[in-house]
């Protein structure tokens, strides 16, 4: 199949904790279209039947969910997708594997979207013929799959030291043998230099670039902040630290939000101003009594966090924005009574 030419960019909701309601997903569609942004792919953490119960269908109320989400993106003009974790499926990959997965990739192909991420981050990885293991289920999926555009993620998706201390020892020409072994029309998903980049430009890309053959595709992780240290901060600045060259260095680029999705409309804005679209102010997105409060409070929420503030500062704080009653405001106020607290049992869906 011939490389897919459009460069989609917008959201990837592949965080861990507290995932969106359908609603705000939905809303997401004429959001992302008002930016000139063009993508979404569904992929949260803590959907088990995308990870560890990856073979599992979706009972039927959530299938019917994602098909009408799918449908919407769709006819609103834009690229929608399902971002699949078949749980470190490479260990035993045989005759009832490849047919639990051919189901499961018709599945969501019935769903309508039109892109489809295999991701195997996250997962062990110190697997000798890792690469070659990944590349024979990759080029099944493009094979049985109907989608237009499918993308991948290594389990090794940064230069980043911090992958191996969690997954294992990285085998030696991952990247050279997995871009060497994937077909052409296969894009792949890359990081940055760290799982979560303060900066990037397209120098950071010249060597990934080189070993897996092709440009890559961005997952951002900004302005997520679902882990244990990133949980305590509202990340609200426009996607910072990302170079005007960039773009030309990329397939596409997906930010990875918060779990707080109306907050995220704010800092997602630097995502379209990084291709030449309109970031909208706080001003355009909320109410002006919300977004005088984010604009005396975002320093302290975005750099010094929840730890940092006292339980009164907090309380007080907590109750001034539940008085403003919008659904963004609300959220900030879950925030600083701490029901966004990461919790590590997420990490074992």
């Amino acid at each position: 199949m011939s490389r897919v030419e459009i460069c989609p960019r917008g959201v990837i909701e592949g965080f861990y904790g507290r995932e969106w309601d359908w609603g705000v997903r939905h809303d997401y569609a004429d959001y992302l279209q008002g930016l000139g942004l063009n993508a979404y792919i569904y992929a949260p953490k803590s959907d088990a039947h995308l990870r560890k119960q990856w073979h599992l269908p979706w009972p039927e109320e959530q299938s019917t969910a994602l098909s009408e989400l799918a449908h919407h993106y769709r006819f609103m003009g834009l690229n929608w997708g399902v971002g699949l974790s078949p749980f470190a499926l490479y260990q035993q990959y045989d005759r009832s594997a490849k047919q639990a997965l051919r189901k499961r990739v018709a599945a969501i192909d019935a769903l309508g979207g039109n892109i489809l991420a295999l991701l195997f981050d996250d997962m062990p990885g110190n697997t000798e013929d890792l690469a070659a293991r990944q590349a024979e289920i990759v080029a099944d999926v493009r094979a049985w799959s109907g989608a237009e555009w499918l993308i991948v993620c290594p389990t090794y998706y940064s230069t980043d030291p911090v992958l191996e201390r969690f997954f294992g020892a990285m085998p030696a020409r991952y990247w050279d043998d997995l871009g060497i072994s994937l077909d052409a029309s296969v894009d792949v998903f890359w990081t940055g230099p760290a799982v979560c980049s303060a900066a990037i430009d397209a120098q950071d890309l010249k060597a990934i670039a080189q070993m897996l053959r092709r440009a890559p595709v961005l997952w951002d992780n900004y302005p997520v902040n679902d882990g244990e240290k990133a949980s305590r901060f509202l990340h609200l600045d426009p996607l910072p630290g990302r170079s005007p060259d960039l773009p030309a260095a990329l397939r596409g680029h997906f930010c990875n939000p918060m779990n707080q999705a109306r907050l995220s409309r704010y800092p997602l804005g630097g995502l379209a101003a990084l291709y030449g679209g309109h970031c909208p102010s706080p001003g355009e997105l909320f109410s002006p009594g919300l977004a005088a409060c984010l604009a005396r409070d975002q320093h302290c929420f975005q750099h010094q966090g929840l730890d940092a503030m006292s339980p009164d500062v907090r309380r007080r704080l907590a109750e001034e924005y539940t008085a403003l009653g919008e659904e963004a405001a609300l959220e900030v106020a879950g925030w600083l009574r701490d029901e966004y607290r990461f919790d590590p049992a997420c990490l074992t869906g």
